[in-house]
């Protein structure tokens, strides 16, 4: 049974009815109950007891995009009106 702190007791007891959770950000939480008071106890699981992530697939990387050469002049041409 994984011990916790109830913090209405103020004392380290056993976790009844404990449920293994996920948080948010991926880390393990047993959440349960204090046998003596009742409480909502929490503990956070250390590094240790999670399971590592699976293996995925590396992502690429984008190629580097490579610079347009400028036209002779140094000037850019005005952009064409449209037919009316």
């Amino acid at each position: 049974m994984i011990e916790g702190y109830c913090v209405k007791c103020k004392a380290k007891r056993p976790i009844a009815d404990a449920v293994e959770e996920q948080m948010k950000n991926g880390r393990k939480a047993v959440k349960g109950k204090c046998p003596t008071c009742g409480a909502v106890m929490f503990k956070i699981l250390g590094s240790k007891s999670m399971t590592p992530p699976a293996a995925a697939a590396p992502i690429p990387t984008p190629a580097p995009e490579t610079p347009v050469p400028s036209p002779a002049g140094g000037s850019t041409p005005a952009p064409a009106e449209p037919a009316s």
